[in-house]
């Protein structure tokens, strides 16, 4: 006996939807599959990304340790060749004062350093004020060996300048008399006469410190005479 249509017909839509529903299925999980693949292999990418950023960084961080090591190590070079350099300066400069020391003449008991620099032979050597200053030092008594002190002391003065004027203190002339007015004890042109000047600072000389290099030897240690 035959079916019914209607019974078959359900029949038959039952199971294309319950192979269609199987097919879908499948197709969900096969769906699903892909995108757990894809979300793993994204996150095995990112996880990778992310190390190698870390080994960059670390990489960069022991760079910059290394360099600053290096920076340093050449700091401390630079300074410790400082500090021999300035040690080495310092002894040199110890032995120079100790050869210095050793070499200078004992000061005598008066306390007058006797000039030890070489001595002329005659004025003849000096010309203009200082050739003139050398023959009235020589009339005066004193030997050539003293002309090398009064040399030294005039120049310091007045570099030997019979119209040279502190404006200052009033000193005036080749021994800068002080006043210049004194000098007029030995003559009224003592403004103008280089041999009026010479002649009184050779008595000024005289009187104070006995000698030319006395003069000097003073005028040294204290800056005038």
């Amino acid at each position: 006996m035959k079916r019914p249509w209607n019974t078959v017909g359900v029949r038959i839509v039952s199971i294309a939807l319950l192979v269609g529903g199987v097919v879908a299925g499948v197709q969900l999980t096969q769906d699903r599959v892909s995108r757990e693949r894809g979300d793993a292999a994204e996150l095995v990418l990112r996880a990778g990304e992310d190390e190698s950023q870390l080994l960059r960084a670390r990489q960069n961080q022991i760079a910059a340790a290394r360099a600053y090591q290096r920076a340093a190590e050449g700091d401390a070079a630079v300074r410790a060749a400082t500090a021999a350099k300035s040690s080495a300066v310092r002894a040199e400069q110890v032995e120079k004062k100790a050869k210095e020391k050793k070499a200078a003449p004992p000061k005598p008991k008066n306390g007058t350093v006797p000039y030890s620099g070489p001595i002329p032979s005659s004025c003849t050597e000096y010309s203009g004020n200082r050739k003139t200053g050398c023959a009235l030092m020589l009339a005066a008594g004193f030997g050539i060996d003293q002309f090398p002190c009064l040399e030294k002391l005039w120049s310091h003065e007045s570099g030997w300048n019979h119209k040279a004027e502190n404006k200052g203190s009033g000193a005036y002339g080749i021994p800068q008399a002080l006043p210049g007015s004194k000098m007029g004890s030995i003559a009224p042109d003592w403004r103008n006469n280089p041999a009026t000047q010479i002649k009184w600072g050779l008595g000024y000389v005289r009187g104070r410190y006995k000698s030319p290099c006395g003069a000097w030897s003073h005028f040294q240690s204290a800056g005038n005479y």
